[in-house]
């Protein structure tokens, strides 16, 4: 093979994807899941899973004499299948006997912003999002929220009063590996989805993000976890439905259906994401190529941040990642971006915020700085205003080419670099170096 022919791959960048071009001469480790098949006929399992749910009553049973249910389901920045999913379970709500102006679904946004009319109909479904109450949760207003004591540890719990009050607590989402949650879904879309802010900092305050049990792909031990839980019991969560996702074109395919008990359901739909996304190599390498897996996850520089903490776990100290996300909505929150900017240096944003109290969006920058402080970070992010690129905790490049020779000159001829094309749905892990 001629080595001046550079290898072609893609990864998944935006809506379209980025091919790339890479240098031969390096030890190339190429990560992927293993995408699971997608189901044939998924309309037929998804009723299935609501008939005959896990360690839970069919959800038609769950509804009868009842008056009103709610559904908390992701916002945009989630590739949840809402148009496949909602329409059956509310068909069996109503079979139960709930009627339709006793249904409320609100919009996880946790500290996001609104959804827009265009998006709940992108979220729901047109038919659906015209014929039922859709509403956003908005944790800034602690007045929408009903306080139902403090866990154990003493965090309290504000969580949506429109969720609290209703009959019959159900959330629909998707099972993802989770930057400090181990996985997404299951009681995720009650807190941060439906939480006030006054819930949403103390559990993203440094005592879970500093922990090194917080981190992707973990919940046995993950302190943050089992907090959650507890918070999901004290709403009274009833039920979830949730899937694993494929890959594909437009709307991703579902792989798998996980309805019934909000604690067991979510546990098999975890074991069955881990088997699929877990990619091992026997060390660590000296560099990394990550993507944030495209659209939705990537549309801004906040969810992309998700693509590098999860690169980490296979990179050598003093080792390199480059991010490459489309970032087509910019920074993220406005609190974020503020951070963003007036936080130049990772080292005294780190000092600063260890014992003060928990601002709004900090975590993602605490995540963010546990990984450059031992690791250098590269980034393309071409959606990113002009503004912000100065003050990114690593060079920031104007195109792919010039991102990708910025870190591969450094390196040695026989260096490693580990290429992540689907970011975050890779749980990379690394054994110990030789």
């Amino acid at each position: 093979m001629d080595s001046s022919v550079p290898i072609t791959i893609e990864l998944a960048f935006g809506k379209s994807g980025l091919e790339i071009e890479l240098p031969q001469k390096f030890h190339y480790h190429f990560l992927e899941p293993r995408w699971a098949t997608p189901l044939s006929d998924p309309a037929a399992e998804i009723g299935a899973a609501l008939d005959a749910p896990i360690a839970s009553l069919p959800i038609v049973e769950l509804a009868r004499n009842k008056r009103s249910a709610a559904i908390s389901v992701c916002d945009i920045t989630r590739p949840v299948p809402n148009r496949l999913l909602l329409p059956p379970l509310l068909s069996r709500l109503e079979a139960g006997g709930i009627p339709r102006d006793g249904i409320t679904i609100l919009i996880a946004t946790g500290l996001h912003r609104p959804a827009t009319t265009e998006e709940i109909s992108e979220i729901c479904g047109e038919s659906v999002a015209t014929n039922y109450r859709v509403v956003n949760h908005d944790a800034r207003n602690i007045s929408e929220h009903c306080f139902l004591g403090t866990t154990a540890s003493g965090i309290p719990v504000h969580i949506d009063d429109r969720f609290v009050s209703a009959d019959l607590h159900i959330t629909l989402g998707f099972i993802e590996p989770h930057l400090m949650l181990g996985f997404s879904g299951g009681r995720k879309l009650i807190a941060p989805g439906l939480a006030a802010q006054e819930t949403i900092k103390v559990i993203h305050s440094s005592k879970f993000m500093r922990d090194p049990r917080s981190f992707e792909g973990n919940v046995h031990s993950n302190p943050l976890h089992y907090e959650l839980l507890e918070i999901a019991r004290m709403a009274r969560h009833d039920f979830m439905l949730d899937v694993a996702l494929t890959r594909g074109t437009g709307q991703r395919p579902i792989a798998g259906v996980f309805a019934g008990s909000p604690v067991e359901a979510h546990k098999a739909g975890m074991k069955f994401v881990s088997n699929l996304m877990l990619e091992e190599i026997k060390s660590p390498v000296d560099a990394v190529i990550t993507s944030a897996a495209g659209y939705p996850l990537d549309l801004t520089f906040y969810q992309s941040l998700k693509g590098i903490t999860a690169a980490q776990h296979v990179v050598k100290p003093g080792g390199k990642i480059l991010l490459m996300a489309a970032c087509t909505e910019g920074i993220g929150g406005h609190e974020f971006g503020r951070m963003v900017e007036t936080n130049v240096s990772d080292r005294d944003f780190m000092e600063r915020i260890a014992n003060a109290p928990v601002e709004i969006d900090q975590w993602q920058l605490e995540k963010l700085g546990m990984v450059t402080a031992n690791i250098e970070v590269l980034y393309y992010v071409p959606g990113l205003p002009q503004r912000y690129l100065n003050k990114l905790w690593g060079k920031a490049y104007m195109t792919a080419a010039s991102a990708i020779e910025a870190l591969t000159s450094s390196l040695s001829v026989d260096a490693s670099i580990a290429v992540i094309s689907e970011g975050p749905y890779v749980l990379a892990r690394a054994g110990a170096i030789s």
